[in-house]
C-alpha cells in the first residue's frame, strides 16, 4: 500500500531517485528506486536514520518543538526527510538539478496518507 505512494512522488519530480519509509530503528518498511538509477536507499535510510535521532534529540534539548522536515544536499544527491509519526519517516532522494522544492510539496501532501495507513 506504500509503494504507490512513494512511487508517485519519486516518478513526479523532476530528478526524482528513490524513495524510502524506514523506522528511526533503520528498518525499512518500503522502499522504490527508479528503473536506472544506481543508489542504494536502504543503506542511506539507514545511516540518516541515526542521523536524524540525533537531530530530534537536539531539537528536544533545545525546545524548538518537534522535527517535522530535514534535507541534506550533497554533490551528487539531496536527501529529504520528512517524519510522518514519531518512529517512521519518509524520506526522498533527488538528484542535484531535481526539483527540490516540488518534491517537498509531494511529499507533505503524501505523509498525511502515509502516516493514516500506518
Amino acid at each position: 500500500m506504500f509503494a504507490d505512494h512513494i512511487k508517485k512522488v519519486v516518478d513526479n519530480v523532476d530528478g526524482g531517485i528513490a524513495a524510502l519509509i524506514m523506522g528511526l530503528d533503520g528498518i525499512a518498511v518500503e522502499t522504490y528506486v527508479r528503473d536506472g538509477a544506481r543508489v542504494d536507499i536502504n543503506t542511506i535510510g539507514m545511516e540518516f536514520s541515526f542521523i536524524l535521532t540525533q537531530v530530534r534529540k537536539a531539537a528536544e534539548i533545545l525546545q524548538v518543538g518537534a522535527v517535522q522536515e530535514v534535507a541534506i544536499k550533497a554533490e551528487r544527491l539531496t536527501l529529504i526527510i520528512r517524519m510522518i509519526s514519531s518512529d517512521y519517516f519518509f524520506a526522498v532522494a533527488v538528484g542535484p538539478a531535481g526539483n527540490f522544492g516540488k518534491c517537498r510539496f509531494l511529499m507533505r501532501t503524501t505523509a498525511h496518507r502515509l502516516s493514516a495507513e500506518l
